[in-house]
């Protein structure tokens, strides 16, 4: 795993405090699912920090997940992933225009929308 610093991680310590809250844990109830998410300094698939966003406990962890499989995996660019969170870059236009990979369940992929991020104001 990359030594390096991400725009990304200050993003997912913001998502760890929001999944303590009361709006986020609507969004592990109404969620449920667990997906890794997989971030590039520059290119995808090369020097990628894991994290693990699991909507059922409500937790994000840097690392491999170790609670079996999980349910859809994203890759991003740094920056790609900064705007998806943001709200700035739709996901379904990520992933058309390449910039988000997905592997694993659709169904489970669809359910990653910007609602799972804290709003932007605290962004």
């Amino acid at each position: 795993m990359a030594n390096t610093q991400l725009k990304s991680d200050a993003i997912m310590d913001m998502m760890k405090e929001h999944l303590s809250t009361d709006a986020g844990k609507e969004v592990t109830e109404k969620i449920g699912l667990v997906y890794q998410i997989n971030i590039a300094p520059k290119k995808l698939g090369f020097e990628e920090v894991t994290y693990i966003v699991d909507l059922k406990k409500g937790e994000v962890t840097k690392g491999k997940y170790e609670g079996g499989k999980v349910d859809a995996t994203f890759s991003f660019k740094d920056d790609d992933f900064v705007k998806v969170a943001t709200g700035k870059m739709n996901p379904q236009m990520a992933f058309i225009r390449g910039a988000m990979k997905i592997k694993g369940s659709l169904s489970a992929a669809q359910k990653f929308t910007p609602d799972i991020f804290p709003k932007p104001s605290k962004l």
